[in-house]
């Protein structure tokens, strides 16, 4: 057998990615945002429904990194032969064969003219044959490279704790991950079946092991799958130790090289689970109402069981299932994607939540590491509202405040600036960080975190990252306590709007064909910075590459306004520039809120004409 040549190590191209929203391609190969009425009444934008690219492939996603290399037609072959000839899996055998013999040499130079790329969130990209791709042959180098990885940090025969989702070949790159560790000297212990990603997250730090592995491509399309890493504190890695793992990666030359055996590793019994779910109902008060019903989508994910037994063991009434979404199924068949934030996906649920007449509709994504919550609105055609991120952040920050939460509050530096107004009365730390939990899961005392993007950590001791599962009780005890004095989560919103002020977020997001439209677009504003906004003057604009007090260095500006913020950045993760939007409008009392919101609207509408005119977008 030949072995593949190892390919020279590049540094990443720019990260590409197409979000599986809807998009549409304005002037200058510019995708434009299109918009929406959200949470209270104020418009949002969703990107428009992705358009085919490289290979017919729709999107590509925020762990999709691809180091891409020239290659000559000869190369390609030689590479894609040796890659077949060590590939342990029938499928991708089969399917690599054909293309070879068929001197497809477009599909071979999508699969075999780079390396998909370990960042900090490990891997993620779409299934199928050669190093650009997801597979058993990629997989297997991933796991050589962090178990050396281990070994060098002093832990040659540390416990590995390996988790999988339901998606097409997850339990097969777990069972692989588990013989690579065993066979280097490690102890590997793999979850009993398809689990919650928090569960995982649970495990590393209740077993005492010093990493986790999760293979999931969390709400991706089913054609896609994913390697999350975890490090011993149930937190997901961050610099350097990505770039120290990948290194590791690119030294492994073949796989004959990596010993695999067929037996050594432990499968771990239901006790892991049955701690867990322990965990879990021990984050609500003893003596709360458990009185709010709900409708519950898994979509299609692994959420339900460990949700059902959660609410359950706590008390509440069983959750009405989305039938057509409650079990694991990879091709996700009732769905275009995945993801409760995606238009449509939650259509199933609120037709059920018209036959049932719950309190509030809570969804998990496939992994269930994520929580959605939606609320009745007359005023909405389905009849439903989905609450944004920072709505939900706020209620669950409220509701523990509320029950005599101590330590730090944080969340990253692009959601709402609520939460610091929430901890300040109540005399509690806050922080912000950089984008992402493995940043906020490093808060020092975390008590409490939170994301726009539906992710949420109510209880750091136990799951030091988000976990929608745990999130999903805490938010329906807290409308149970509110459903007993005859109240409501919107109720509640109003509440904390009149104190500290209605914080209204939204986002303008600019998708291009072309990069250097980004970076004249941060050059643009960095050299002619705004001076006002929505006719509001800027009184601070912070450049922070040059990193703040409490920030490390970041690709970013911030603009501070009277009564609003702005945040531009390039996405990490996508052909895109992101910018989020927050307007604060004082209110005086309940009767005042209907024209705050119009006023936040009409702000947030102007700031986004005015951004896009300074950056030139």
């Amino acid at each position: 057998r030949t072995p593949p040549a190892p390919a020279p190590h590049h540094p990443p191209n720019p990260r590409r990615y197409t979000h599986p929203h809807r998009t549409r391609t304005g002037a200058a190969g510019i995708a434009e945002t299109e918009p929406r009425t959200g949470a209270a009444g104020i418009t949002t934008t969703e990107p428009a429904q992705p358009t085919a690219g490289t290979a017919g492939t729709a999107h590509t996603d925020p762990e999709r990194l691809t180091d891409v290399q020239d290659v000559n037609d000869d190369d390609l072959l030689a590479r894609a032969k040796a890659w077949l000839a060590e590939d342990p899996d029938a499928d991708t055998r089969a399917e690599l064969a054909r293309l070879i013999d068929a001197e497809d040499l477009a599909e071979l130079t999508a699969r075999f003219s780079g390396t998909l790329q370990f960042g900090t969130a490990g891997l993620r990209g779409e299934l199928g044959a050669g190093p650009m791709r997801m597979n058993r042959s990629v997989v297997i180098r991933a796991a050589a490279g962090l178990a050396a990885y281990l070994k060098k940090q002093g832990h040659p025969d540390g416990l590995v704790v390996v988790g999988y989702d339901a998606r097409h070949k997850s339990e097969d790159f777990a069972r692989d991950t588990a013989a690579v560790m065993t066979g280097a000297g490690l102890r590997a212990a793999v979850l009993p079946r398809p689990l919650p990603t928090p569960v995982l997250a649970f495990a590393i730090r209740h077993l005492g092991a010093v990493a986790g592995v999760e293979v999931t491509a969390s709400h991706n399309p089913p054609r896609d799958n994913g390697y999350k890493v975890y490090l011993g504190d149930g937190s997901q890695i961050v610099p350097p130790a990505d770039a120290d793992i990948a290194a590791e990666i690119d030294a492994v030359r073949t796989l004959h090289d990596v010993p695999r055996p067929g037996t050594g590793w432990q499968t771990l019994a239901d006790d892991v689970l049955d701690a867990y779910l322990t965990r879990t109902d021990a984050v609500l008060a003893p003596d709360s109402p458990r009185t709010a019903r709900t409708v519950y989508t898994a979509m299609h994910g692994v959420g339900k069981d460990t949700l059902l037994a959660a609410f359950a063991r706590a008390g509440f009434p069983p959750p009405a299932l989305v039938t057509e979404q409650a079990d694991p199924d990879p091709d996700f068949p009732t769905v275009a994607f995945p993801n409760p934030e995606e238009p449509g996906a939650m259509d199933l649920a609120f037709a059920k939540a018209r036959e049932t007449d719950p309190d509030l509709v809570i969804a998990n994504d496939p992994d269930a590491d994520r929580l959605a919550v939606a609320v009745p609105d007359a005023a909405d055609p389905a009849g439903w509202r989905m609450l944004r991120g920072d709505e939900v952040g706020a209620l669950l920050a409220a509701h523990l405040v509320t029950r005599g939460a101590r330590g730090t509050f944080a969340e990253s530096i692009v959601s709402s600036s609520l939460l610091g107004r929430i901890a300040a009365k109540a005399g509690l730390p806050h922080e912000e960080t950089l984008t992402g939990f493995k940043w906020i899961a490093r808060v020092e005392n975390l008590r409490y975190g939170y994301e726009e993007a539906l992710g949420y950590c109510v209880d750091p001791k136990g799951v030091r990252d988000k976990d929608g599962i745990t999130a999903a009780l805490l938010i329906t005890e807290l409308a149970s306590t509110l459903k007993e004095a005859g109240r409501t989560l919107p109720d509640l919103l109003d509440d904390i709007a009149v104190e500290h002020g209605l914080h209204a977020t939204d986002q303008l997001s600019v998708r291009v064909e072309d990069l250097s439209l980004i970076a004249a677009a941060m050059h643009r504003l960095r050299e002619q910075p705004p001076t006002t906004l929505a006719g509001l003057p800027v009184t601070r604009a912070e450049d922070l590459t040059r990193g703040t007090d409490i920030l490390p260095p970041t690709d970013g500006l911030r603009y501070t306004l009277d009564g609003a913020r702005v945040i531009v950045r390039p996405s990490g993760t996508e052909p895109k520039l992101k910018c989020y939007l927050e307007v604060v409008v004082p209110v005086a009392g309940h009767a005042d809120l209907p024209a705050a919101r119009t006023k936040a609207t009409t702000l947030l509408t102007s700031l986004k004409r005015d951004l896009s005119a300074a950056a030139g977008i």
